[in-house]
């Protein structure tokens, strides 16, 4: 029977110093992917953010223009990010996903657009549907504009969006793991459309009220001058 040191293998020490290299290699273009994603991701949010900002202001050449960065943007960073599962479907990447998500669909929403589909995007379904719960809450700033301007009319096609969002939002029933937390963002959905409608019902209340009293203003001035 041999001794121990008679049953271990030679001592290749080129072929450990190889693998590490082979490692090391793989390490260090996956940190390099990391880091750019990581900043690219943060240019998206911003592209997004800036998209909304301008929709908002109702400059939807600039919105479009935006959004068109942020999609060329998201393609770029996907790419790159495939080759690593746990770095495209890591946190950050989704969250920059789900604000395309929100933008595109907000801009699609306030300019009488179909709202998009998330495989047209590109983008993972939680984070598509985080970004359509999402989107909502800005609906109901822009459904508060609305009221501002007595645009009653637009404000009510606004809540109609939102409750039809919620109304299916609230179907998926499945675990947070799966959908990115997409129970908690359904509960922020309805509480928005449930202020919005309140909202909407004193506004709409007092469009009635201002309409009554012109009328018997009216009333009052042309008895006024009948005498």
């Amino acid at each position: 029977m041999g001794t121990d040191r008679e049953r271990l293998a030679p001592h290749d020490a080129r072929r450990i110093a190889g693998i590490i290299d082979r490692v090391t290699e793989y390490l260090t273009a996956k940190n390099e992917v990391r880091d750019l994603t990581l900043s690219r991701s943060r240019s998206l949010i911003r592209f997004c953010a800036n998209s909304i900002r301008a929709a908002h202001r109702h400059e939807y050449d600039e919105a479009r223009a935006l959004l068109a960065e942020a999609q060329e943007a998201a393609r770029t960073v996907q790419a790159d990010a495939s080759a690593y599962p746990d770095i495209y479907h890591a946190g950050y990447l989704q969250d920059a996903l789900k604000e395309l998500a929100e933008a595109s669909i907000v801009l699609a929403i306030v300019t009488g657009q179909p709202i998009p589909d998330p495989d047209e995007l590109g983008i993972e379904y939680a984070a598509y549907l985080n970004g359509l719960a999402e989107a909502m809450g800005e609906m109901r700033r822009y459904a508060l504009d609305s009221m501002r301007r007595d645009d009653i009319a637009a404000a009510e096609a606004l809540l109609e969006v939102m409750d039809d969002v919620y109304s299916h939002l609230v179907t998926i029933d499945f675990p947070d793991a799966l959908t990115g937390g997409l129970r908690r963002t359904t509960d922020m959905v309805r509480g928005v459309t449930e202020r919005t409608r309140g909202d909407l019902t004193t506004a709409y209340r007092e469009e009635r009220l201002q309409e009554a009293l012109q009328a018997l203003e009216a009333k009052l001035d042309c008895q006024t001058d009948s005498t």
